[in-house]
This record gives structure tokens, C-alpha cells and sequence, in this order.
């Protein structure tokens, strides 16, 4: 993928997608989705629901995910934060869509789609229902730093600063989404 390629995309109002090719089979990478220990390491641990339409919780501690301490901007992020999701959707190991930042109907939705390619996995990570530009700003631009974290787990490399790389990301996103 070229660099240009990596970032998200807005595919119709309020839905972000964002591709990537993961160095790992399938299997391993949907581990990392579903597993609340490995998810912990990239994105969030918690809970994971036992099947649709089941409330868990996702527990968010981004210091963990680098050794980097959140900046001031996100000073509330220094503590663990607890979102509640649904399971909306599972066929395991190829698809996962979850509501996103509450359990409610309305909620924004995240769809994981995933597919071999070669020794790798294809990963499709689709956010739904994205109410304004400020959220999609911020919701494209924390997935594609959790991505990279994921991608150097993956690798078996040591995550770059979580922080670090956000606020980079971020500045691309707010200037590409109109």
C-alpha cells in the first residue's frame, strides 16, 4: 500500500472505511479483535459478548498501548475510559461489526471484515453513522493510530508513541475530510 492509500476515506456521508494489509493470517488477526487480552494491547480490552445483540464493555488504556502518556489535549485519556458496545453481528473468523461508544440503536457502527490474501490478511474496518465532520476527524484519525499499533504488534515490533503518531494523523484528517 502506498502511503496515500493507508489513510481512510470517506465512501458516502458518515461512513469512514480504512483497508489495510496485516502481516498475520486471519485466524491471528481476528484473535486480536476478540480476545480481550490481545485486543487490550492495540485497542481496548474489557469484555467480549457472547453472542449478537449482547452488551460488553471495551476498556480503553492508551498509555499501555506505547509507554507514552497522553499530552494535555487528552489529559482525561490518562485514565482508563470505559465504553460500552454491542455485538451486532459475528461469523467467525471473517466478520465482527460492533456499535461504537454506546449500546443504543443509534449508536455509530464498526464493521471488521476480514480476508486472506496470500500469507496475509486483508482488513476492511468500515464506521458508520458518523454524525458530523469534528467526530469523523477524530474517529478516522484514532483508528488509523490504533491500526498502526495493531499492524506493529503483528510484526513483532514495538509500537511507535500512540500519542505521537495521533497528532500527526490528525492533521492529515483535518485537512482531507470536508
Amino acid at each position: 500500500m502506498t502511503t496515500t492509500e493507508r489513510f481512510g476515506r470517506l465512501v458516502e456521508p458518515g461512513t469512514l472505511r480504512i483497508e489495510r494489509l496485516l502481516a498475520a493470517p486471519v485466524a491471528r488477526v481476528w484473535s486480536y479483535l476478540v480476545d480481550p487480552e490481545k485486543r487490550a494491547r492495540w485497542l481496548a480490552g474489557g469484555t467480549m459478548a457472547p453472542q449478537p445483540g449482547a452488551v460488553f464493555e471495551l476498556r480503553f488504556e492508551h498509555t499501555t498501548l506505547s509507554g507514552e502518556a497522553a499530552p494535555e489535549r487528552y489529559a482525561a485519556y490518562r485514565e482508563p475510559h470505559l465504553q460500552k458496545s454491542r455485538l451486532l453481528r459475528i461469523e467467525a473468523p471473517r466478520l465482527l461489526v460492533i456499535s461504537w461508544g454506546s449500546e443504543a440503536d443509534d449508536a455509530s457502527e464498526v464493521t471488521f471484515e476480514l480476508a486472506p490474501q496470500g500469507d496475509a490478511t486483508r482488513l476492511v474496518l468500515t464506521h458508520r453513522r458518523l454524525p458530523d465532520r469534528k467526530e469523523t476527524v477524530s474517529v478516522a484519525s484514532g483508528w488509523h493510530a490504533h491500526l498502526e499499533v495493531l499492524e506493529a504488534l503483528l510484526e513483532g515490533r514495538a509500537p511507535a508513541g500512540f500519542w505521537t503518531s495521533l497528532a500527526a494523523i490528525e492533521q492529515h484528517y483535518e485537512a482531507q475530510i470536508r
